[in-house]
């Protein structure tokens, strides 16, 4: 049986986002009859054959497209990004405990809502936090900028259990164009929920990379983690806990979770295989090499289009700090925002809305999203034009 097809959409909403359809097709197929089981991949045990073969492969397939090192670790767990905030402060304090003895402070780089929303589950859970730079003290209290260097305050290194960015703000439209320099030693994690596997990373440089699967590789209902192995060690809890440092819930333990091979609970086989799917049709592709190529000329058409409009269009990011993934703007002139959705929406073309939180309009330009998708947007950019008065 083959599974259904539909028209490809054109869609730009920022999350649960898009996937390729070839994706969804094989997915859909496998959801009713797995490897022809007589069950669908949703309903098979997850600590069957079938699904350690899933887990491991997806695995697999991570280690290759990202080049990561044998000194790193790939697993899955529940609990989506908002989950990994709360995850992270409880497994980085343990892990920093076990090498100093020390409970630890944490640094975090303040550049949107979610890094936002990280540094306050941190001193939310006890820990003793340490701003490295919040962008809106250096743009009038609005996102919008990367910090210079010479403005960023670290903790003491020898204190420091880790530093913490999100490397693009889904809400702010922020990216940072570079992987940030932290003191010797000190270990770095990274929220990549929305723009995972849409550039090359060295993946050396970091202590801990995670972020939700339903931004830019998947559905919701899992989160992928890459860790240094050395950091799943870490004190008896009974000594972490004379440290202040709080018991972490069993399913966000990453030792628990690696040494079951992410399966110490009932973790979404369905998701993993989507994740695994795409990485397959990524690989297919030519990987992130040819990704990156293709996520920065799909954005930069659309920066381009508006840039040269500036009565039109307002772009709040700096240029330097321009996401290659999510492209914020508002519309001058009153009425234009709306008259611009609905017609975008008449073309077909749908997930424009910004974020509730700020408004305007957002363009979510994921990697299934296809490049016809960003020439079709550009079409209607330039009719709007043409019809728009500010």
């Amino acid at each position: 049986m083959s599974a259904p097809s539909r028209p490809e959409p054109n869609y730009f909403g920022a999350g649960p986002a898009l996937l390729p359809t070839n994706v969804l097709e094989e997915a859909a197929a496998d959801l009713l009859n797995y490897q022809s089981l007589g069950v669908g991949v949703g309903e098979m045990s997850h600590r069957s054959s079938q699904a350690t073969d899933i887990i491991n492969e997806t695995k697999e397939n991570f280690n290759k497209i990202l080049n990561i090192p044998d000194t790193h670790e790939v697993f899955f767990a529940q609990g989506g990004g908002t989950g990994g905030f709360a995850a992270v402060v409880y497994n980085m304090l343990a892990s920093f405990a076990q090498k100093t003895g020390k409970k630890g402070k944490v640094d975090y780089f303040i550049t949107g809502a979610w890094s936002q929303k990280a540094s306050e589950e941190a001193e939310r859970l006890g820990a003793d936090v340490n701003i490295v730079a919040d962008a809106r003290k250096f743009n009038n209290g609005k996102y919008g900028v990367i910090p210079a260097k010479s403005e960023w305050k670290f903790s003491d290194p020898s204190e420091t259990a880790y530093v913490y960015y999100c490397d693009n703000e889904t809400v702010a439209g922020v990216e940072f164009a570079e992987v940030p320099e932290v003191p010797e030693g000190v270990e770095l994690v990274a929220d990549m929920s929305s723009n995972i596997l849409s550039k090359e990373l060295d993946v050396s440089k970091f202590g801990l990379i995670f972020g939700g699967a339903q931004k830019n590789i998947g559905i919701a209902g899992v989160s992928f983690y890459v860790i240094k192995k050395s950091l799943l060690d870490r004190l008896p809890q009974k000594e972490a806990n004379a440290l202040g440092i709080q018991v972490c819930p069993i399913f966000l333990d990453f030792p628990s979770i690696v040494k079951n091979n992410s399966a110490y609970n009932t973790v979404s086989i369905l998701c993993i295989h989507i994740i695994n799917l795409v990485l397959k049709n990524l690989l297919a592709k030519g990987g992130l090499s040819a990704q990156e190529s293709l996520s920065k000329r799909k954005a930069q058409k659309v920066y381009s289009i508006l840039d040269q409009n500036p009565a039109l269009f307002n772009l709040p990011v700096d240029k330097s700090a321009r996401s290659n993934m999510n492209i914020v703007f508002t519309i001058n002139g009153e009425g234009n925002e709306e008259k611009f959705l609905k017609g975008s929406s008449a073309r077909g073309l749908s997930g424009l809305k910004g974020h509730r939180s700020v408004g305007g309009i957002r363009v979510s330009n994921y990697n299934a999203v296809t490049e016809e998708s960003i020439d079709k947007l550009i079409e209607f950019v330039k009719d709007f034009i043409k019809e728009a008065s500010v």
